[in-house]
């Protein structure tokens, strides 16, 4: 066997030393089922972040034994305590716990399968892998963030429902990478000023990261930062069972949310890499895993749990049975009960379709002329008072993306009884927080900015759409029609862009009817987010029927040739309008041409061929969008000409700009009319 002989520059080692020479107890054990499980998993798949489970098994065996409500026999009770792994690359962690407390599906075999093709034990925590992954982590600050979403709908609910239904806390284990990720600032805050006092953050202060000491790259005081944003704050030796009691029991009484900095040494047991970077996403290597488990004290062969042990940990996962069997009791006499099994389900109230029918009659028969961010707040206004679960807000931009209903009340610290929320300019935090309250469950989010700051909440929009769960983003001034911003603020790239993410529907819609359609599908789909891009200046109504959800379909023919069709114009947002001037430009000279509105892509990809044959036909096409042509290709083939953007937009009034750039319906009709002069493409 190689030397394990330790370097003498790791301090961590003979705290380590210090640690081990206590009296073993039965709590230590315990959280020595963890480590050797986390060592045997990571090992066998020669894969892995042995680090953290390693150096948070103490204060996950606190947090578990002792303070969070949970039933391994339910895990989707809907008051159990949510638990948070943010740092998801210390995975096995939070598998261990569930094998060891009895959770069905996380079997022992599941964890030799560890980041193996189909395993519930994936490399990070994946949301649907396994019903007691709350949420995918692994992108660092993602997991924190999501929390505060998970606390804040706690309180949401529990003002809504009581707290006979609804009381249960929120507990997060996070790394430095976490709080260092930009995304913690805008969590952290809006967490502090609306007073999240059931939410705890577990600090894994460990002081290493990738590249070696965290001193590398940060110097500032955590907990005075915490502090400074409404947190309260205790520091405590992550090894100590006493220190770990004391501060989750104070973490419990605060009136404010908690972070608990827990000092551990990563890879605890490990001879020579324990407090080094070596343990952090690597296996340890046989010699070193060996060292580890003799060090603990560790016989048992791997994978494998002594009797003792694996009784005390499954009594865990059956301490709140107890709970929960009241919590049933509670809830079955709750004049309430039908309501709130409705919101957690996810289903929509039983007359909702009512106010959808009626707010697309009423857009029939006023045929208004509106920008669509104005068509989105009619939709608001109609659907706000019938679905009691639709709640969102805006990142400080209400009154330019037309977000708020009048009647629905307003979230403020202490005070969770409305349903509008003021995000502030958190774009990130703000689409992380609305996944964790979809997650929750009970509520059914939506988050509004500018169409351009889509970039700064990208990747929490990605986790949404990988963990389809249903969100809607209301994501206005969306080309260079929003005018004299300029092109910080004009959007060109950003529907291809998102048009490129899975299990993501954009909708760009053309008019109110559009808009309302719109809105209707976002919140009956319950698999996976949808966009709603939406324009700043007006549009005319172009349908004249409410039927049929045509938006639905994905494209439609809006408007058909008089005769044969000699050539097609597709177009989304607001430049359908302009194909139909174009349309109408080229019928006074003898040319016809059917229009085809297109606003959402995703729908229409999933139409079968022969539909899709119909609506697109067989002459020439010219598609028309104020953004670039990535992606148009699919749906104007070899010969198709593009009308849109290049490259950015210009500061100038949209009117101004549309000529400058020619997305005009002259441009339009001169682009059919020199595509049906020239020889198709062979």
């Amino acid at each position: 066997m190689a030397s394990l002989a330790p370097p003498a520059e790791n301090p961590a080692l003979a705290h380590q030393a210090a640690l081990l020479a206590r009296p073993l107890t039965p709590a230590r054990r315990m959280a020595d089922a963890i480590r050797a499980l986390a060592i045997d998993a990571v090992q066998t798949a020669n894969a892995g972040h042995p680090g953290l489970p390693m150096g948070m098994a103490d204060v996950a065996t606190a947090l578990w034994t002792r303070f969070l409500k949970f039933d391994a026999a339910d895990p989707r009770w809907p008051d159990r305590d949510r638990f948070v792994l943010s740092a998801g690359h210390g995975s096995m962690l939070l598998y261990a716990l569930l094998y060891l407390t009895g959770y069905e599906g996380m079997d022992i075999e599941a964890l030799r399968r560890f980041r193996q093709l189909h395993s519930p034990a994936a490399g990070h925590p994946e949301y649907g892998a396994h019903p007691a992954i709350e949420t995918t982590t692994g992108p660092l600050g993602q997991g924190i963030a999501t929390a505060v979403g998970m606390a804040l709908a706690e309180r949401m609910l529990a003002a809504r429902f009581g707290r006979s239904l609804v009381d249960h806390r929120t507990w997060v284990i996070c790394s430095d990478g976490d709080l260092m990720e930009g995304i913690s600032h805008e969590a952290i805050g809006l967490a502090g000023h609306l007073r999240l006092n059931k939410l705890t953050f577990l600090y894994d202060d460990n002081h290493i990261s990738i590249d070696g000491d965290t001193a590398l790259a940060r110097s500032e005081d955590t907990l005075r930062r915490f502090a400074a944003q409404g947190w309260a704050t205790r520091a405590i030796d992550g090894h100590d069972p006493g220190q770990i009691t004391a501060a989750l029991s104070f973490a419990v009484r605060s009136k404010k949310p908690t972070l608990i900095a827990c000092r551990t040494i990563i890879g605890f047991g490990a001879p020579t890499k324990a407090g080094t970077a070596a343990a952090h996403g690597a296996p340890l290597g046989a010699a070193e895993a060996a060292g580890a488990k003799a060090a603990l004290g560790w016989t048992a062969p791997p994978f494998e749990i002594p009797p003792d042990l694996a009784l005390a940990w499954h009594e865990v996962g059956t301490r709140g049975a107890g709970a929960r069997r009241a919590w049933i009791k509670r809830e079955a006499r709750h004049a309430q009960r039908a309501e709130f099994e409705r919101a957690l389900a996810g289903r929509l109230p039983d007359d909702w379709h009512q106010a959808v029918a009626a707010l697309k009659q009423q857009i029939l028969e006023t045929r208004p002329k509106l920008a669509t961010r104005a068509a989105s707040q009619l939709a608001l206004d109609a659907l706000v008072p019938a679905t009691p679960e639709l709640a969102g807000g805006s990142a400080d931009l209400t009154g330019s993306n037309l977000t708020f209903v009048k009647g629905m009340g307003t979230v403020a610290p202490g005070a969770y009884g409305g349903r509008y929320l003021h995000f502030g300019i958190r774009e990130h935090g703000m689409a992380a927080c609305a996944n964790g309250m979809a997650l929750h469950g009970g509520l059914i989010p939506y988050v509004a900015t500018f169409f351009v700051f889509s970039d700064y909440l990208r990747p929490a929009l990605r986790l949404t759409a990988l963990m389809g769960i249903r969100v809607v983003h209301v994501l206005t001034h969306d080309s260079i029609g929003l005018g004299e911003d300029g092109p910080t603020h004009q959007p060109v790239e950003h529907l291809a862009s998102l048009r490129a993410m899975p299990n993501l529907h954009v909708f760009r819609p053309g008019d109110a009817m559009e808009t309302a359609e719109a809105w209707e599908l976002a919140l009956r789909r319950t698999d996976g987010p949808s966009l709603i891009v939406l324009s700043r200046q007006s549009v005319p109504a172009l349908r004249a029927e409410a039927g049929e959800n045509r938006t639905g379909r994905g494209g439609y023919v809006l408007a058909e040739a008089a005769g044969a069709r000699a050539v097609t114009l597709i177009a989304t947002g607001t430049e359908v309008a302009i194909a139909m001037d174009a349309r109408s430009m080229l019928a006074a000279e003898g040319i016809e041409a059917a229009v085809v509105s297109l606003p959402c892509w995703e729908l229409f990809a999933q139409q079968d061929p022969a539909y899709q044959r119909e609506v697109l036909g067989a002459a020439p096409r010219i598609g028309v969008e104020a953004a670039v042509a990535q992606g148009w290709e699919r749906w104007l083939g070899p010969d198709g000409v593009f009308i849109g953007m290049t490259g950015f937009g210009a500061s100038a009034p949209f009117e101004v700009l549309y000529k400058e750039f020619g997305i005009t319906a002259e441009a339009v009709a001169a682009a059919a009319r020199k595509r049906l002069l020239r020889p198709p493409t062979a």
